[in-house]
């Protein structure tokens, strides 16, 4: 299954799902920044919702399971790093030289631009101006990713008037 574009699903089983025989599966949203892969991931969190707590943009919600997720409809992330913080039980570690996650922006076929009507709201919105409008002959300026530029902060994600842009993984 693909979550945000993350195609990953991982078991886990609750001791009342196991001896009522009801396995249940956990399927993982997109994890807040510089999560543990995700079979580490599970196994640390307590789901003590200090993550959640921690971040100021709000964006660090509950997740299937009780897990949490990031809700880029909520706002942007701005790698505060204040989740990281109030993880005790390193489920989420920043380690020096990585990445806090392999997330870029993309652009769907719902996008107004590219049904031939002006927005430039997530080019706006952006704030290292990875989403940049290319002119178009005959018709209006179309959105060009520089994947390069994009952190994956997910600010242009809540903006846009329809729905068109999710976060991917790059890996």
């Amino acid at each position: 299954m693909s979550v945000m574009g993350i195609a990953v699903e991982t078991a886990s089983l609750s001791r009342r799902g196991f001896l009522r025989g009801r396995l249940r599966t956990v399927l993982p949203g997109l994890r807040p920044p510089w999560a543990v892969d995700e079979e580490a991931f599970v196994a640390r969190c307590t789901r003590c919702d200090a993550c959640v707590l921690a971040c100021p943009s709000a964006i660090v919600v509950h997740g299937d399971g009780g897990y949490p997720v990031i809700d880029f409809s909520r706002g942007e992330c701005s790698f505060c790093g204040a989740c990281v913080d109030r993880c005790q039980p390193a489920a989420l570690k920043r380690t020096e030289g990585r990445a806090p996650w392999a997330l870029k922006a993309a652009v769907g076929e719902t996008c107004l631009a590219r049904q031939g009507v002006e927005c430039r709201v997530c080019g706006e919105c952006c704030p290292h101006s990875a989403i940049r409008f290319r002119p178009r002959l005959g018709g209006v300026a179309l959105p060009a990713l520089d994947a390069a530029a994009c952190t994956g902060c997910g600010a242009c994600v809540a903006p846009c008037p329809a729905g068109a842009i999710a976060m991917e993984n790059e890996g």
